[in-house]
């Protein structure tokens, strides 16, 4: 069984998926690669048959183009590590373009610079003829965005920012006023986005600046969610009605930071009564990198 994906996995993932245009802009204005112009982007299934008996599964796919005739599919991969046999991205272009009779793109997104070299290296498919040039965004393509219209401009490059240089202040100060220039639903996007991808002291530094400013979500999920839940459970006037708002308090947070709930996980929150748990397990929730860590019994008592 693979091992379960990382937050900051799962928010670049979301983050193609809220806005599919970001990977055409990636390969067409940052990597110089030439691409159908066409304003028809659309996101397309993400598991895909090799025409024997097995699915293969990437994580994202995208097509450019009408559905009857595409132009141009790009399959996006999150790779922190060199845990995938590059052989197996070949795989997924060749696959894919037996379906849908167009060119492949294969962009893979790495934050480790080690791993971005891994995959650069041209992938032998094993086919006589065919070999595989994945484009790579590592650490060392991103831009650090210093400049706050240019991060406003380009939200999805300036949560990677985050990511990769946000150790550098100027980088934070960028992608917090250029939030000021967003509505709340989409800005309370991309700083879920850049807070999960980021290192702790990063998120340390998010926080810190945020709060020094106008912008009034500088932790997304302690504010956004477990405040939504915490309200919700009040207004009900009852212990029980309270309970049931602070578990929803937990799910939302466990959501919003990708993590999938199981139904006896589920069961275990939703039937807790007891509140002062149900706000333990809220802030843990926040930054829990696995559920484990939502019922460790080394940071309180277990309900």
């Amino acid at each position: 069984m693979g091992a379960m994906p990382s937050p900051r996995h799962d928010a670049l993932v979301k983050m193609f998926e809220h806005r599919p245009e970001l990977a055409v802009e990636i390969l067409r204005d940052l990597m110089g690669v030439e691409l159908p112009d066409t304003p028809l982007v659309r996101l397309e299934n993400t598991t895909f048959n090799t025409r024997r008996s097995d699915d293969i599964h990437a994580d994202m796919v995208l097509v450019l183009g009408p559905s009857q005739d595409p132009a141009h599919a790009i399959i996006v991969e999150i790779q922190q590590d060199k845990s995938k046999a590059p052989r197996q991205l070949a795989r997924y272009a060749a696959v894919l373009w037996l379906m849908l009779g167009c060119d492949v793109t294969v962009l893979v997104i790495c934050p480790d610079r080690a791993t971005a070299a891994y995959y650069a290296q041209p992938i032998e498919s094993g086919l006589t003829g065919y070999r595989l040039q994945a484009l790579v965004l590592g650490p060392d393509s991103i831009p650090a965005l210093t400049d706050p219209q240019e991060a406003a401009g380009h939200l999805g490059l300036a949560a990677m920012s985050i990511m990769v240089h946000g150790r550098d202040r100027k980088v934070v100060e960028a992608f917090a006023a250029a939030l000021t220039d967003t509505d709340d639903d989409h800005a309370l996007k991309y700083t879920e986005y850049a807070y999960s991808m980021a290192a702790p002291e990063v998120r340390r530094l998010m926080e810190e600046i945020m709060t020094s400013t106008d912008w009034p979500v500088y932790t997304p999920f302690a504010r956004e969610h477990f405040g939504r839940g915490r309200e919700q459970g009040k207004a009900e006037g009852k212990a029980e009605g309270k309970a049931e708002g602070e578990a929803r308090a937990v799910l939302l947070v466990l959501a919003a930071r990708g993590l999938d709930v199981p139904e006896d996980v589920r069961a275990r929150i939703t039937a807790c009564t007891d509140l002062a748990q149900l706000e333990t397990w809220t802030t843990r929730a926040a930054t829990a990198q696995a559920l484990e860590e939502l019922f460790d019994e080394a940071g309180g008592q277990q309900g």
